[in-house]
């Protein structure tokens, strides 16, 4: 019984296979494996596991099943040439060949061998030819730049060029890392010339880029200190350099070598996490060292933001994090309880404060359990508490900032040390402090607690009338400014409801109009105009604010200015102001029959303004597009900033959604940029945002050119974000969208369809093809008639034991125009590629006159008639993808109830499903290929009459042609009934369980 399930499997695999389900193959041959299945089955199963992760480009599994089945019979030539593919893809060719050598000499006369034996045999002698005619290069390169007498000439720096470029290749990194090319990249860091830094420090990128053991033996040669050294020198490109570097060192520590070339230099590395702990422990001690440049500072914590939180809450592992919480959290505190610029503190630019916030965000989201998260408070509180006691007013003021730095970013723990004794109480008195330092750090203290649920009500009736005092009476702009963005939080407590106002009608436009004046205000510093920003980002959720804003020309110039300059953390606010202006946030019409409960129940009811009706906002799009707000918001996603966070980049592809919601202004969007802006938002960030983002792409590909929207290669990382809007969990607008852009994506080369093909499209597309809502099947169709153009896509088409080209030909009969275009098409192009396709249409359907294609019978329904219900998206007999069958009375064949001749039928007037009455057949099988053959109802008259009671069987002639293909009408099923729904009803049921016949 194991041996004949082993082989049934088996069989079961290789049928996946043929059919292109690689996947469901794999499956197969691993239950078989779980069968206790003899050395010779093993052989054969590790094999055809091999040849499924080559169609999956899964070539290190690959390789090793193949070596499994080597194991187990040295002499599987099928294995040693598979193990031969694998091995080539993967760069190792000196192994490859010595396996296609092996071949031949079992199989001397098999051309396929002997021609793979002489094109691997050509790859290793053009990398030999590479290899020699590097080394000199490499070599004159050195000596070029560090002879002093060529210092400052142009050819000193075209080396450096070469130098850099050659290191982009694994063959030249490695020939420079085999030259003594590290010892000799430190010479060039150790002159302190800024272009020969910068050179060593790009080249070392390219030794250590996803290789794993160069990366190890280069911090042993360079030293992890001083790698981490040359982040804090004054010079930004050099400090921004090793910030690249170390990342990228990080990533190949972390995730080891993925490229696959591997020379003989292979290191064995014991622990790679030892590697991982010492250089983010030299990251922490820098953010505390006197004398590091502020710009170190930020790249620092950008490093340790990417580096330690998990990428996924799928991995269990945070033990990372929980080692930097108890290593180094009071490092980042200090950090983000300091001020910018006083004697004697830490150097620090407008941004670091902010980049601590966030890197305190991601650790306390990364850790699981409650436990940790107290331990978290513990350590912030002790931080605070020993600043805030026997530190005097110095003390207190860095105990404050502190606290402002955790409301920013963890605002559980930043609440929580609010409520530690004798903090609010500083705040609200050092508000009134004559000292402008002083009264800064409390009046932002007071702006970020006033934002947070548990402390609003408290600062409403405490701290309104003392910002109120501050915005009117102080001399100082910084000190009003901020006092009126307090104010600005305050008033738009209510949000979008517009019948919730918290100051007097008119207020909340004066303070707007204050904040454009400042906004607009050329002589302020940068770090003091963002507050105004701050203050329109929430005065924008009332409507008559947006008005005005879009209106002032001058200010949304400012606006967009502001965002393009060095001042990063006001990146954040312009995205959320231009959330509001378009009200690309979420917002959901409330149920009428709701609004009225709430009424009657004297429950609040939120109220929308009347200028955020749609025409409101369509005309704001368009002032917004005219003042160039694309280009402006290209350039924050170019940010490299650790404050462009995942929910910036979220607010951006809102925005961006709602620009290109006209089809008249998308032309305007990709003029200036928006397809380029758009492509970093779809692939990273929130799932929410990339959906938004992947949306506006595919509305872009629908109604432009695409290889002039995204010109060059980028056409191709379209595709992934596009296959991502066709999953069950995105909207049925967004699915047809992203079906439409593929369409014209596989019209255009057969590179991108191969790049469709690769993101595993096709099943989603045939899925959809199933669908019950008119404009997805079309689309879908139309999808697949340009995807009909590649080898692979016939191949499935051609593939025996699948429905594919039924589908096709019973859509070309359907009665909408454009579905039976799109599937006549695709039949075209399919039977012109294959001809062999065209004597199976035939089969698929009888020629003779009683049948018609894609027409389903009007049978009246009989009296007492059994409702057969299906589940959505599959037959209701089996489990397979199931079309929606409507048109009347629907013929169901195969897996269908079989009553006998005798048997009464209760009715069913609800129209659920309901279940057959005793002495009932359970279904059967419908006999197809796979099954072999079964029962199935017969046709109707020839004459198309029959009476309410009379069973589909009846009547039936001699001589009538039957079903010509897998399932055959046979006389041997008189007696047997199969009832139709009632006329109208939705049934649904896969191909191969649908008989189409003539009314």
């Amino acid at each position: 019984m194991t041996a004949s399930s082993v082989e049934q499997l088996r069989k079961d695999g290789n049928e996946l296979f043929k059919c292109g389900d690689y996947e469901g193959a794999l499956t197969a041959y691993t239950q078989a494996l779980g069968l206790s299945a003899t050395p010779q089955d093993q052989a054969i199963l590790h094999r055809n596991r091999a040849a499924c992760h080559l169609k999956l480009e899964d070539y290190e599994k690959a390789e090793t099943e193949a070596t499994k089945a080597i194991e187990k019979d040295g002499g599987d030539v099928k294995a040693l040439y598979r193990r031969s593919q694998a091995l080539e893809k993967l760069g190792r060719l000196d192994q490859a060949v010595l396996d296609l050598q092996r071949c031949v000499s079992l199989e001397p006369k098999n051309k396929v061998f002997q021609e793979a034996l002489r094109n691997i045999a050509g790859q290793i002698q053009e990398k030999v030819r590479y290899m020699s005619s590097t080394d000199a290069k490499v070599e004159q390169m050195f000596q070029i730049l560090l002879d002093p007498q060529e210092k400052g000439t142009e050819k000193k720096q075209k080396a450096s060029q070469n130098l850099v470029v050659l290191a982009r290749e694994d063959a030249g990194a490695e020939k420079i890392f085999r030259s003594n090319g590290v010892q000799l990249l430190q010479r060039l860091l150790d002159t302190g010339e800024p272009d020969l830094m910068l050179a060593a420090l790009r080249t070392l990128v390219g030794i250590c880029s996803e290789h794993q053991s160069r990366t190890v033996a280069t911090l042993s040669v360079l030293g992890t200190r001083r790698v981490v050294s040359m982040l804090g020198v004054e010079n930004q490109a050099v400090s921004l350099a090793a910030c690249h570097l170390l990342q990228v060192m990080f990533d190949a520590l972390k995730e080891g070598v993925k490229k696959g070339f591997r020379g003989k230099e292979g290191a064995i590395i014991v622990d790679p996490a030892r590697e991982l702990k010492v250089l983010i422990s030299n990251l922490l001690e820098l953010l505390t060292e006197v004398g590091v440049s502020g710009q170190g500072r930020d790249n620092a914590l950008t490093l340790l933001i990417k580096m330690v939180p998990r990428k996924s809450p799928k991995d269990p592992n945070n033990s990372l994090t929980l080692w930097v919480i108890d290593q180094g959290l009071k490092k980042i505190l200090e950090v983000g309880g300091s001020v910018q610029d006083p004697p004697g503190e830490l150097t620090v630019t407008a941004n670091s404060r902010m980049s601590a916030s966030i890197l305190l965000s991601k650790l306390f989201d990364d850790l699981k359990c409650d436990a940790e998260r107290e331990n978290f408070h513990r350590l912030c509180e002790n931080y605070i508490k020993s600043w805030f006691e026997g530190h005097g007013l110095a003390g207190k003021l860095r105990a404050i900032q502190t606290v402002s730095c955790l409301l920013q970013g963890p605002c559980d723990a930043g609440n929580r040390a609010l409520e530690l004794n004798g903090v609010m109480e500083s705040v609200i008195a050092l508000c009134a402090s004559e000292q402008e330092e002083e009264q800064l750090v409390a009046v932002e203290a007071l702006i970020h607690a006033a934002g947070k649920a548990k402390r609003a009500s408290f600062i409403t009736a405490n701290g309104v009338s003392l910002l109120k005092d501050l915005y009117k009476r102080s001399e100082k702009d910084s000190i009003r400014i901020r006092a009126l963005v307090g104010l600005c939080k305050l008033g738009s407590a209510g949000g979008t409801d517009f019948s919730m106002k918290q100051f007097a009608e008119g207020s909340t436009l004066k303070l707007a109009k204050q904040c454009r004046k400042w906004l607009c205000n050329d002589q302020m510093d940068v770090g003091t105009r963002r507050w105004a920003v701050e203050g329109l980002a929430y005065l924008t959720f009332d409507a008559d604010v947006k008005e005005e804003f879009v209106e002032d020309a001058a200010a949304l110039k400012a606006l967009f200015q502001l965002s393009k300059s060095e001042e990063r953390s006001v990146l954040f606010a312009v995205a959320s102001a231009l959330v509001n202006c378009t009200n690309s946030y979420d917002y959901e019409e409330p149920d009428p029959k709701m609004v009225e409960l709430a009424k009657y129940a004297k429950q609040h009811v939120p109220e929308q303004h009347p200028k955020d009706k749609p025409s409101f906002v369509r005309a704001r799009v368009k002032k917004l597009l005219a003042a160039g707000v694309v280009s402006a918001m290209t350039c924050m996603v170019k940010t490299e900033s650790p404050v462009l966070t995942s929910s910036c980049r979220e607010l951006l592809s809102r925005v961006f959604l709602a620009l290109v919601e006209e089809v008249e202004d998308r032309g305007t969007v990709v003029a200036q940029g928006g397809g380029k802006a758009l492509l970093p938002l779809a692939l990273e960030g929130t799932d929410v945002g990339q959906t938004k983002a992947a949306q506006a792409l595919a509305k872009l590909t629908i109604t432009s050119n695409p290889e002039m929207t995204f010109p060059g290669e980028r056409i191709y990382e379209v595709v992934r974000p596009l296959v991502s809007l066709l999953h069950l969990n995105c909207s049925g607008l967004q699915n047809f969208e992203a079906l439409m852009a593929l369409t014209n994506l596989a019209g255009i080369s057969e590179r991108l369809r191969q790049k469709i093909l690769k993101e595993k499209a096709v099943p989603m597309i045939e899925g959809y093809m199933f669908e019950e809502h008119e404009m997805l099947r079309r689309a879908a169709t139309e999808c697949m008639c340009n995807l009909a153009m590649s080898k692979e896509v016939q191949d499935l088409f051609e593939a025996t034991g699948n429905d594919r080209l039924k589908l096709l030909v019973l859509y070309s009969g359907e009665e909408d125009e454009l579905l039976r275009r799109a599937a006549a098409g695709g039949l075209a192009m399919l039977t012109s590629m294959r001809p062999s396709l065209c004597s199976r249409i035939p089969q698929v359907v009888s020629a003779s006159s009683w049948w018609s294609w894609g027409r389903w019978a009007r049978i009246p329904q009989p009296a007492g008639g059994w409702l057969v219900g299906g589940s959505p998206r599959v037959c209701r007999w089996c489990s397979l993808p199931g079309s929606l069958l409507r048109r009347g009375s629907l013929l169901l064949r195969g897996h269908t109830a079989l009553f006998p001749a005798d048997h009464t039928l209760a009715g069913d007037p609800a129209g659920s499903a309901s279940e057959p009455q005793p002495g009932v057949a359970a279904p059967g099988c419908c006999g197809g290929a796979e099954h072999g053959g079964g029962l199935e109802g017969d046709r109707q008259h020839p004459d198309g009459e029959r009476g309410a009671g009379d069973p589909v069987g009846a009547g039936q002639g001699q001589g009538e042609p039957s079903h010509q293909g897998s399932h055959s009408l046979s006389g041997e099923s008189s007696g047997i009934w199969a009832y139709q729904t009632q006329p109208g009803r939705k049934v649904r049921a896969c191909l191969s369980h649908t008989l189409p016949i003539a009314a």
